[in-house]
């Protein structure tokens, strides 16, 4: 099973659509696929209908359990959706308060990589969606998960957010026992525009050790996607959206087959 999170302290730069496209496309190559949203915006949870105000098992149920000292059985968390071969643990809006309770509370940091493990026999992949911020959701995230996946939208303000989220990066994962997988998706691309070009140029240059080589461009399927609750794959799989996405997971799973097609 591989774990990846989708993280950047910017907001608005492609986290979720990054998200559900990669589970989307994952979950039609035929691999059992969860997401977990850990936001307390609940950006994911609320595209697949489940509303974090008012939602009761969410994600914040396996920190409530810690702070409760129960055991929470994880699967009972997940919830089905539309596509076959995809699943979603949905985020509750309480998650906003975790980082005021974690100074009273001791083992809040491993919650996520504790229940990613009750899950592994389940799942061939489960990508978390995370929270804009750095705190105790993000930590959680970057302790379960294997690679990190960061979109960046091309235009220099979410640049400077890239920093930020680098020098992050290199306080929290000082504590991993094995090196983070990073992959840094420009996201939002327009040829048309030189701001767009022109950012993309310092990321290829200032990045380069962990830049996809891709890009993935403005699409408008991406909103009629989420209108209709489904991932862009289902909805419009030849969207060039979604075809930008297949190239890059072609690359993160290293050209891995249609595991239906390899047993046919």
């Amino acid at each position: 099973m591989k774990v990846w999170a989708v993280a950047n302290q910017k907001g608005g730069v492609g986290k979720t659509t990054t998200t559900v496209s990669l589970a989307g496309l994952l979950a039609a190559w035929g691999f059992r696929t969860l997401m977990i949203d850990i936001d307390p915006h609940g950006s994911l949870s609320s595209y697949f209908g489940h509303d974090p105000d008012s939602i009761e098992a969410s994600s914040y149920s396996l920190f409530e359990a810690v702070a409760e000292r129960r055991t929470m059985i994880a699967a009972d968390l997940v919830l089905p959706t539309p596509t076959e071969g995809l699943h979603l643990m949905p985020a509750a809006v309480a998650l906003a308060t975790l980082d005021r309770q974690s100074g009273r509370l001791d083992g809040l940091g491993l919650v996520l990589k504790r229940a990613v493990e009750q899950l592994k026999s389940s799942y061939d992949y489960i990508l978390i969606d995370c929270p804009p911020v750095l705190g105790v959701l993000l930590i959680n995230a970057l302790a379960a998960a294997d690679r990190l996946i960061i979109p960046v939208q091309t235009e220099f303000l979410a640049i400077k957010g890239l920093e930020r989220m680098q020098h992050t990066l290199q306080m929290v994962t000082k504590a991993r026992p094995a090196p983070l997988d990073i992959v840094i998706v420009p996201t939002f691309y327009d040829q048309r525009t030189r701001a767009s070009c022109d950012s993309l140029e310092v990321l290829q240059r200032d990045f380069a050790d962990h830049m996809w080589s891709g890009v993935i461009p403005i699409d408008t399927r991406f909103r009629d996607a989420s209108r209709a609750g489904l991932p862009p794959a289902i909805y419009d799989p030849r969207a060039r959206g979604v075809r930008a996405y297949a190239q890059l997971l072609e690359e993160l799973v290293q050209h891995v087959a249609d595991p239906a097609r390899e047993a046919g």
